[in-house]
């Protein structure tokens, strides 16, 4: 597909997409927006105000254009992993660089989409993000497929790095179809005083997901949270995890996620936090919500404490939805379906991903959708 210099001159079936899937095509409230279709990146382009502090460019791009950036590639996750990494590795069409430069404070997000539209199409790509030190950035990603391109399946590699000093806030909310299948590797690296925050919210049914991304607490009070928010329905596959090694003196991380499992769908819900150094602190939670008899939720949390003195914990809670809550809002002339969308409302809390007001307002309005057509 060519690529183009104006989102809006796109076609109409790709923007009705990458709106559904959270993409703001206004570009007004962004700092810069990448589009990458089927096997191409078709439009990527950074706010002219924020010359010279962000970089916004397609990974082949990147690779050509600086050479040092192989240092990066394939550091943080193994491309001989598996299969899926052995196939990005062999050939990938492509993907998105980011970078936020030294000491640069972007107050509106990043963008990007990921999007199929071809049938059968197995879509590779591979990501990079760089947060040079001293910066602070949010960016928002989604992958999406077109209704009308049924079967397909994406491996997508992404890596980040969080330099000295640096936050990075990393916001992914995937809306594929009933027949992907789904293989994101995913590794970040935080250093001195960095943090990083990685959300991820999954909302429409999809065939089959898996993927286990992990943050490496390198760094002197380094800080990492990774929080999930899952909505399993329609003979759904999740098996969505986390990690956490805390290598740094003074690191610490919090895992947290909400999962939701209806009409069929099965979710295994994983979490480990890995304590290597005597002065780290993580915890771990994890809490379900089933909501009827032919769904299934397994949480396993793993805690690993390899110094004397490192401190982990973790919670987790599954249950169904309390009639009694059904019940009383019932009893203020709420009808029962109604009432159920409330309750689903209120247990996927944004308010657990330390996002921006605005951002927050926007998957809140993304999550509120889901929730009443539920």
């Amino acid at each position: 597909m060519e690529k183009k210099n104006d989102l809006k001159s796109l076609p109409h079936q790709i923007l009705q997409e990458a709106l559904r899937a959270g993409l703001d095509l206004t570009e007004e409230n962004r700092s810069g927006t990448l589009l990458h279709v089927d096997q191409s990146t078709i439009y990527s382009k950074a706010n002219e105000l924020l010359k010279g502090k962000i970089e916004l460019i397609d990974t082949k791009i990147a690779l050509k254009k600086y050479p040092w950036l192989e240092d990066y590639r394939w550091k943080l996750v193994d491309r001989n992993k598996d299969e899926f990494t052995k196939k990005v590795s062999g050939d990938f069409s492509g993907g998105y660089f980011m970078r936020i430069l030294p000491n640069a404070e972007i107050i509106f997000p990043i963008q990007s989409c990921l999007m199929i539209t071809q049938k059968n199409l197995e879509q590779r790509v591979h990501n990079i993000i760089i947060a040079e030190e001293g910066s602070k950035s949010h960016i928002i990603t989604s992958c999406t497929q077109h209704l009308e391109a049924g079967r397909g399946s994406h491996l997508g590699i992404s890596e980040i790095y969080v330099k000295k000093g640096a936050s990075l806030n990393f916001t992914m909310i995937h809306n594929w179809s009933k027949e992907t299948h789904v293989r994101p590797r995913s590794a970040a690296q935080v250093e001195d005083n960095g943090k990083f925050v990685s959300n991820y919210i999954c909302l429409e049914p999809v065939r089959d997901v898996q993927m286990y991304p992990v943050a490496f607490c390198n760094g002197m009070n380094s800080k990492a949270s990774l929080n999930s928010i899952l909505y399993g329905c329609e003979d759904t596959n999740l098996d969505v995890g986390s990690r956490a090694v805390l290598n740094g003196k003074g690191s610490k991380a919090e895992l947290i996620t909400r999962a939701i499992a209806k009409k069929g769908a099965n979710l295994i819900v994983r979490g480990m936090i890995e304590g290597n150094n005597s002065d780290s602190k993580g915890h771990l939670e994890c809490r379900g919500l089933i909501v009827d008899e032919n769904s299934l939720i397994y949480s396993i949390p793993e805690l690993i404490a390899r110094r004397r003195g490192c401190e982990i914990t973790h919670e987790a809670a599954v249950g169904k939805i309390s009639e009694k809550e059904i019940m009383y809002l019932m009893s203020r002339k709420i009808p029962r379906d109604q009432a159920i969308s409330m309750i689903i409302r209120g247990f996927m809390d944004v308010g657990i991903m330390g996002l921006p007001k605005a951002l927050s307002e926007e998957v809140s309005r993304v999550i509120d959708l889901v929730a009443e057509a539920s």
